[in-house]
């Protein structure tokens, strides 16, 4: 599948996961992107999942102490200043599983389109939005790229017996990014980015694969705005 129509189906199934209102749907959403997550590299998966279902996690946990809504409480807490009765009321509980789902989803997308999608070939094909699509390009890489860059470090400390707590890599992480931008920059000024006339590789044209899954998107999208 290429690039360009597989952002599409993740864009249309996070959409899809914002305008469904019943909970099972949001689920399913979130299943099949978990699916799609769990088959990248245990080593690279991983920030991703733990930080999205933290997230999500503290979403379903903390709403029901915040919000007010419904007529079926689960449980009364004690009565504090300013903040009123703390209480568990189940609409409360359902609405705090639902927005943590929708969370979940969204950040689930957002790890596949991160760790499974080609952002080369995803930038080569959107040549009509080069720049902006650069610029997504390279903040969507930077996590991969800093998670390469630790690992690569700890080998290289490891290797001379050193050994450095986390706080104590970012400074040389930090100085290994800001090299790496200004290497990039050369990079695209010696390759003549953003001049007139410019040429690019060829590029495969799309399969039967990559339409059908455009439809789909447009089709998730559609019946998610009538679910």
């Amino acid at each position: 599948m290429s690039a360009a129509p597989a952002a599409a189906l993740l864009a249309a199934l996070a959409v899809a996961a914002l305008l469904v209102t019943h909970t099972a749907s949001v689920a399913v959403i979130c299943l099949v992107l978990l699916a799609a997550a769990w088959r990248a590299p245990a080593e690279r998966r991983w920030p991703y999942l733990v930080g999205t279902l933290l997230s999500a996690g503290a979403v379903v946990l903390v709403t029901p102490f915040v919000e007010v809504i419904g007529s079926h409480p689960l449980w009364t807490g004690p009565t504090i200043p300013v903040l009123g009765t703390l209480d568990v009321i189940r609409e409360e509980l359902a609405n705090g599983l639902f927005q943590g789902l929708r969370l979940a989803a969204v950040g689930l997308a957002f790890a596949v389109y991160a760790l499974r999608i080609d952002h080369d070939r995803l930038l080569s094909a959107a040549g009509w939005a080069r720049r902006s699509t650069v610029a997504v390009a390279l903040a969507t890489r930077l996590m991969p790229l800093l998670e390469r860059d630790a690992r690569d470090l700890r080998v290289a400390l490891r290797g001379r017996g050193v050994r450095l707590g986390p706080m104590q890599q970012l400074s040389p992480l930090l100085a290994g990014s800001l090299e790496r931008g200004l290497n990039v920059a050369e990079a695209m000024e010696a390759r003549g980015y953003g001049r007139a006339g410019r040429t690019r590789a060829p590029r495969p044209g799309w399969s039967t694969l990559d339409r059908a899954t455009l439809v789909l998107a447009c089709a998730v999208v559609v019946g998610a705005v009538w679910l």
